[in-house]
């Protein structure tokens, strides 16, 4: 089906506006890149002060060339940049690649023109990608449209490729996107594109990211993003890659920055600067890396290797001390090794010297490579449903010795039984290299980067996108009249919950000692007091909760000496009174919560609870609203996880109901995203299965525009 961006891609026509005939320039390089990689359109450059560049007719404007143009690529001064793209606009060019720098990176005036050339796309419909992008190279339609030494053409020179599966990689940054290809390049992995988004004055990543998702030649995405600004077009294309199967591989970059406001709640003030980004990777399934080469790694593995059926791996070897090692990084990634059983410990066994092993790892000893004990190993392994994977640890040094003859390995592969992953622990050789990609295998030599890989694809392979979020189960209610403040104390947020639907234990706010009675007499005892200030957000630092309350004169000191800590510690805080309600039963504190994030709006967070909230950070986010199912999902997800489930003995929680609280807490603050900025329920106590959860404390903020 036809895409948008096919022209953009892969253009019949190009333009080169700023041409020139110095290669060592930027816009001499770009011309002898495309020429280089045998681009099969027509190519037109654009430069008064030529006649001619190249062999090539040179054209003193867009509106001299007289022919439909798919693509201009813009590298002339800053200042001359949008006169250039109205032109071009006037010509009925439909796609633009903005090379020069010099606008919103600089900000003033330069910011102003950034805003120009998108105001430019938005009324004429001509797309355009960058500024101060680095261009792409479509792989398959032979298109470098960019100046980046990566896509440079040797003479001579046969390219490595072992994969026939291909990554499309989209970039923010032109020099890491280059860097993915030239590293993928050496590795042996095919590329569909790369893509330089530069500053999205119009075109974005998530655009891009679009694009690689339908693509037929794309089967992997490899994203490199500091930020999303087509947030829509983002999200609709991560779905679309959740839906059809198509793993995205993404590097978040800009983590180490400290958050841009001041959060009330605990929950916005562990979320840092890319929990949202995170939480969304999460839902969509999308595989984070951190780290250039791992994410090159996992993208290899996934281009020459089926999705496993579970986490067991069978690790053969000519090592013992490599099979170790290899057994100890799939290990450390939670990755089962399982001791095989004794007929397959047999067979193994007649293939090696008396002095191998075969229990897993199986050490084959070097002997085993001439023997064929290799082979016929990773043969017996691809078959045997004891293992979901294989990792070949083996050294690839030699230039001359082939460890597999092709014509028995490559059938082994081309079967695709179950991941079989190539590690060497020496230098590979470029012979090894060729020689192994015949027959699909990418060969691999960061050990831990593997033992990575191996396990997001255990992960991918179970990945399931999350059910729609239903909003049936709370009434849609008009909570303005709750809204009254920036911070809501605890009554007043808790009167907030009450009113959307959530399920609170009945409280009392008392303003007068004289309240009390009739507080005591609605309640009962044990009873819980807490002195209500919306300028107090830790109540219990000050002296300001009295808990177990089992006596009218316990109620009536209480009363006075949470008046008195409270004007004592906060003389300026409004005091609105003492919530007095019931002791809650013996639970598990966890905290429940919500924030606005300036990106992907609404996020609900659930963690381990209480005071040590903030101490240990076991929190998981996910994008509001979740399902109850969902809910239930990003618990597992805790460490704290045992502890729900009963833990040593311990009884087992009230899983679902506190699921169902989340649910409904995530549906509440997507509902209510322009009005409420944060709500945290710290502690909710879980009670025993069957038993349900009490919200215990609440803080409701509201949402301030600037």
């Amino acid at each position: 089906m036809a895409h948008p961006l096919d022209t953009f891609f892969a253009p019949a026509s190009i333009a080169l506006i700023g041409a020139s005939r110095d290669h060592e320039k930027i816009p001499g390089r770009l011309l002898a890149m495309l020429r280089k990689n045998d681009y099969p359109g027509k190519i037109y450059p654009v430069n008064p002060n030529y006649a001619d560049i190249d062999g090539l007719t040179c054209y003193k404007s867009i509106a001299e060339i007289g022919v439909p143009i798919d693509l201009a690529v813009v590298m002339i001064p800053a200042r001359a940049v949008l006169p250039a793209l109205e032109q071009c606009a006037a010509a009925g060019v439909k796609n633009a690649v903005v090379i020069s720098s010099g606008f919103a990176e600089e900000g003033g005036d330069s910011a102003a023109m950034q805003s120009a050339i998108a105001a430019l796309a938005r009324r004429t419909g001509m797309r355009i990608s960058g500024p101060n992008a680095e261009g792409f190279f479509s792989q398959m339609q032979r298109v470098a449209a960019t100046f980046s030494p990566a896509v440079d053409v040797k003479p001579g020179v046969v390219p490595l490729v072992a994969t026939t599966k291909r990554i499309g990689i989209v970039a923010q940054s032109g020099g890491i996107g280059f860097a993915y290809y030239h590293r993928a390049k050496a590795l042996g992995i095919a590329v569909s594109y790369v893509v330089s988004s530069g500053n999205e004055s119009d075109l974005g990543a998530g655009e891009f990211l679009d694009y690689m998702v339908r693509d037929g030649s794309t089967d992997v995405i490899l994203l490199f993003i500091e930020g999303i600004r087509d947030v829509d077009k983002f999200l609709v294309a991560a779905r679309r890659a959740a839906e059809i199967r198509k793993p995205v591989i993404v590097t978040k970059v800009g983590r180490s920055g400290a958050g841009q406001r001041a959060a009330a709640s605990h929950t916005a003030s562990m979320a840092g600067w890319s929990a949202a980004y995170d939480a969304v990777f999460a839902t969509y399934g999308f595989i984070v890396s951190n780290d250039l080469d791992e994410a090159l790694t996992i993208a290899a593995v996934l281009t020459s290797n089926p999705l496993p059926k579970g986490d067991r791996v069978g690790v053969v070897t000519v090592s013992g001390g490599a099979g170790i090692w290899g057994t100890d990084a799939v290990a450390l990634q939670g990755l089962q090794v399982p001791e095989l059983s004794e007929p397959i410990q047999a067979e193994i066994k007649a293939l090696m010297p008396s002095y191998g092993t075969a229990r897993n790892p199986i050490d084959v000893t070097a002997q085993g490579v001439t023997s064929g004990g290799l082979q016929k190993s990773v043969d017996l392994l691809t078959v045997s449903d004891e293992v979901d994977a294989i990792l070949v640890v083996l050294s690839l040094s030699s230039e001359v010795r082939k460890p597999f003859k092709e014509p028995e390995l490559t059938p082994v592969l081309a079967a695709q039984h179950k991941p079989v992953v190539f590690y060497s622990y020496t230098v590979p050789s470029e012979f090894a290299r060729r020689e192994l990609a015949r027959s699909g295998v990418v060969v691999l030599s960061g050990l831990t980067h593997v033992g990575v890989a191996m396990r997001r694809l255990v992960d991918y392979a179970k990945f399931t996108l999350p059910s729609p979020a239903g909003d049936t189960r709370l009434p849609a209610r008009d909570l303005s009249a709750h809204l009254l403040s920036p911070v809501l104390s605890e009554a007043e947020s808790k009167a907030l919950l009450r009113a959307a639907g959530i399920a609170l234990p009945d409280e009392v706010l008392v303003q007068d000692k004289s309240e009390l009675d009739a507080a005591i007499a609605r309640v009962g005892f044990p009873l819980v007091m807490k002195i209500q200030s919306p300028d107090i957000a830790h109540k219990s630092e000050i002296g300001g909760v009295r808990v177990n309350i089992t006596t009218k004169g316990e109620v009536f000191l209480a009363f006075e000496a949470l008046l008195n800590n409270a004007r004592k510690h906060r003389p300026e805080a409004k005091i609105q009174g003492v919530l007095v309600g019931p002791m809650a039963g013996k639970g598990i504190e966890i905290i429940v919560g919500t924030m606005t994030d300036q990106t992907f709006g609404p996020m609900v967070m659930v963690g381990l609870g209480g005071i040590t909230t903030e101490l240990f950070r076991d929190v998981v986010y996910r994008p509001a609203p979740v399902s109850a199912e969902e809910a239930g999902a990003m618990l597992a997800g805790l460490k704290a996880a045992p502890l729900l489930n009963g833990f040593r003995g311990a009884a087992k929680a009230d899983v679902l109901a506190l699921a169902q609280l989340i649910a409904d807490i995530s549906v509440l603050a997507a509902r209510h995203a322009g009005e409420i900025a944060e709500i945290e329920l710290n502690p909710v106590l879980v009670h025993p299965e069957g038993q349900g959860v009490t919200i215990v404390d609440a803080l409701v903020v509201k949402l301030i525009y600037p």
